[in-house]
């Protein structure tokens, strides 16, 4: 029996799939109600909003400019220390340089006044 129930339950597909889709048709007046209800909610909504007075707008203001300041400082302290040392082995390593190139060619010279 539950074979039968299967053949019927695939044919039944089958022929949903192969049936032409229907065209929807649009409600308006639904539309027009969620959209009516959507701005209703919305203004009660709108009246349960309490906004802060002008002296905590400023105290939130002024607490975040003093903490934008704090870490724009730190970031600079940061920033200079690691291009001083940055800055400090380029210049060692520039002047090690120096010093293998001038003993390479000392030695260069030497062997050419030699032969």
């Amino acid at each position: 029996m539950s074979e039968k129930k299967e053949k019927i339950t695939t044919e039944a597909t089958k022929k949903d799939k192969n049936a032409p889709a229907k065209k929807k048709s649009v409600d308006f007046k639904a539309i027009g109600a969620k959209i009516k209800k959507f701005f209703k909610d919305f203004k009660g909504e709108w009246k349960k909003v309490t906004w802060p007075s002008k002296k905590t707008v400023l105290n939130h203001s002024l607490v975040v400019i003093a903490v934008v300041a704090v870490v724009g400082v730190a970031l600079l302290a940061v920033d200079t220390g690691l291009s001083s040392i940055i800055d400090g082995l380029v210049s060692l390593a520039n002047k090690q340089d120096a010093a293998e190139s001038a003993k390479e060619t000392a030695q260069m010279i030497s062997l050419f006044l030699m032969k």
